[in-house]
């Protein structure tokens, strides 16, 4: 495939056309995730973490709908907010998801922002799994779990290394069938935003976080359930 930056992301009516005939849930959940997030983040003590972090929060939430609805404004979307959760995960000492938002970079934004065609009727290329990718995915997904799970206890100290190097290795092989639309790629999401959920509510309550992500997650896992439920949606109907 040809590499190209897409330049609708220069002109302000390409994100206005991004953002129109998405699902009237979609649109809903999206309201109210941002009003979660605000109120949130607003409820608890304000600091250079917490306000970068409800701006991850927001552009990230966006970014999980945007996938959902085929949108290529995921790109830009996920590209900011994955540069600030790894700034948050740092400060968290959350090292597995500081590689997860890597590789989200590397294989679900960039590829919208500089291959078209990748993204170019992506609705019509979804396909499902077969029992040989199935089985190329798990092993995938141990792989990863093993590297990740080594890094953050004997590269790095992770206060959580199982939940983290897990949530990275389930989110790190959704991001490879997304890539290559799979629609299972949502049981991964949906596993993984059960585990980013366990993992940023223990990280709370250990003091090395805000409550604001820990629900943003929650919204995440609101998101993988539509995809699954609401007919206007491609992956799944």
């Amino acid at each position: 495939m040809k590499m190209q930056l897409n330049t609708g992301i220069f002109k302000l009516q390409w994100y206005i056309d991004q953002m129109r005939g998405w699902s009237f849930k979609t649109y809903m959940l999206l309201m109210l995730g941002i009003g979660v997030i605000i109120g949130t983040t607003c409820s608890s003590s304000l600091n250079f973490i917490s306000l970068i972090t409800m701006v991850a929060a927001i552009l990230g939430f966006t970014c999980t709908l945007a996938i959902t609805n085929a949108r290529p404004i995921n790109g830009i979307l996920g590209l900011v907010s994955s540069i600030i959760y790894i700034i948050v995960s740092v400060a968290a000492q959350n090292y597995a998801n500081i590689i997860l938002q890597a590789i989200y970079i590397f294989l679900l934004d960039l590829p919208v922002l500089l291959l078209p065609s990748w993204t170019k009727n992506a609705e019509k290329h979804i396909r499902g799994l077969n029992f040989k990718n199935w089985v190329f995915s798990l092993l995938f997904f141990f792989v990863v779990l093993s590297l990740l799970y080594l890094m953050d206890t004997r590269i790095f100290i992770s206060p959580r290394p199982w939940i983290d190097a897990t949530a990275g290795a389930v989110g790190i092989t959704g991001s490879m069938l997304c890539m290559l639309h799979f629609r299972e790629q949502y049981y991964f999401w949906t596993i993984q935003g059960i585990l980013a959920i366990i993992l940023w509510g223990v990280t709370t309550f250990q003091g090395d976080a805000n409550l604001t992500l820990f629900l943003t997650y929650i919204l995440y896992l609101s998101n993988d359930l539509l995809a699954f439920t609401d007919k206007h949606t491609h992956w799944f109907h």
